[in-house]
Formats: C-alpha cells, sequence, structure tokens
C-alpha cells in the first residue's frame, strides 16, 4: 500500500531567541480537502433540491421572519475570515525572517473567538424562533431552516477544531503551511456557503 511522505520540517533559532519552522523539500499539495468540500457542496445541494420541490409541491408552506441576530452573525463570520487571512499573512512572514510567531497567533485567536461567536449566535437565533412557537416540525419551512442552520453549525464547529489544532501546532512551532492553507480554505468556504444558505432561506422562506 503506497504511503505518502512528508515534508521534513527543521526549527531555526530567530533574532528573538523564538524558534521559527523551515519547510525542506517541495509541499506536497493536499486533495483532501477539495474532496471533503466536494462532499459537503453535494450535501447541501441535495437538501436544496429537496427544498424546492418541497415549496413547490404543497399549499402548507409558511413563511416566517428571521431572527434578526443572523444577520449580526453574517458579519461576525465574514469577518473571522479576514482575521484568517491576515493569520496566513503573517505566517508567511515568519519564514521570511520576522522575530516570532506573536502576531499570526493573535491573528488565529481571534478567528477562533469569531468563529465561537458566530456559533452562539446561531443557538440564539433557534432560541428566537423558539419562543415564537417555530420548532423542527413547525412547518416544513421551518424544518429546513433548522436543518440548513445546524447542518452549517456543525460544520462550522469541525472548522473551529481544525483551528485549535492549527493554534496548538504554531505554539510549538511545528506548523506546516500546507496545514494552514486547508484549515483556510474549509473555514472561507464555510463562510461562503453561509451567504449561500442566507440568501436562498431568505428568498424561499
Amino acid at each position: 500500500m503506497a504511503t505518502t511522505l512528508q515534508p521534513p520540517s527543521i526549527k531555526l533559532p530567530s533574532a528573538r531567541g523564538v524558534p521559527r519552522t523551515k519547510k525542506l523539500g517541495p509541499e506536497v499539495p493536499s486533495t483532501g480537502i477539495w474532496v471533503g468540500l466536494a462532499a459537503i457542496t453535494m450535501t447541501f445541494a441535495a437538501f436544496t433540491s429537496a427544498m424546492i420541490v418541497r415549496h413547490g409541491s404543497a399549499p402548507d408552506w409558511q413563511h416566517f421572519s428571521f431572527p434578526i441576530i443572523l444577520y449580526f452573525n453574517t458579519v461576525v463570520l465574514i469577518a473571522s475570515s479576514f482575521t484568517l487571512h491576515m493569520a496566513r499573512s503573517r505566517f508567511a512572514a515568519i519564514g521570511n525572517g520576522a522575530a516570532d510567531s506573536g502576531p499570526a497567533l493573535r491573528a488565529l485567536y481571534g478567528t477562533l473567538v469569531l468563529g465561537g461567536l458566530f456559533v452562539c449566535g446561531q443557538y440564539a437565533a433557534w432560541l428566537q424562533l423558539r419562543t415564537k412557537g417555530i420548532y423542527l416540525a413547525t412547518n416544513p419551512s421551518s424544518s429546513f431552516f433548522y436543518l440548513f442552520t445546524v447542518l452549517h453549525a456543525l460544520h462550522v464547529i469541525g472548522g473551529l477544531l481544525g483551528l485549535t489544532y492549527v493554534i496548538s501546532k504554531l505554539h510549538r512551532s511545528v506548523l506546516a503551511k500546507r496545514t494552514l492553507d486547508a484549515t483556510s480554505q474549509y473555514w472561507h468556504f464555510m463562510g461562503v456557503l453561509w451567504l449561500y444558505l442566507l440568501g436562498l432561506l431568505w428568498i424561499r422562506i
């Protein structure tokens, strides 16, 4: 069975005595993240088709107002993409002679906090709907709303676990660039996916 050898890394002392990681050998592009994103895309595409068919197949579809906090959550998730982009730029600066990994770590922690705030905001939105008597089984429209938002939130939580892993690697100065890149691609995809879902639900619900 074939195995993939990962490029080795070494620690180099910086000007302030803080180790930084330098990769040796060519980077091996990972297709795993793209396979995962493709699977997620297909899943949400299938649910989108099911919702469109269900919407037009019977007259029992009911519309309801979105919790206002969803728009705040959207801004938070977009902001987290910006902080993650900053983290990647500052991590690249480490390899170009930057003194330490502090700026990259702070940007990553900012992304982690914003991501956690997004999930908490989604939970608050569900609670607001519950106070209005809108539950998972109240109506087909509410069922799809909960399905989409809960499934997306679970994927965001997966991204938070990935960010935690990246932060732990950077703390130990053993973070590979491809690991950060893969995590960033996943996180940015979650942002784009949420904008799509918000637009879809706004039109249909």
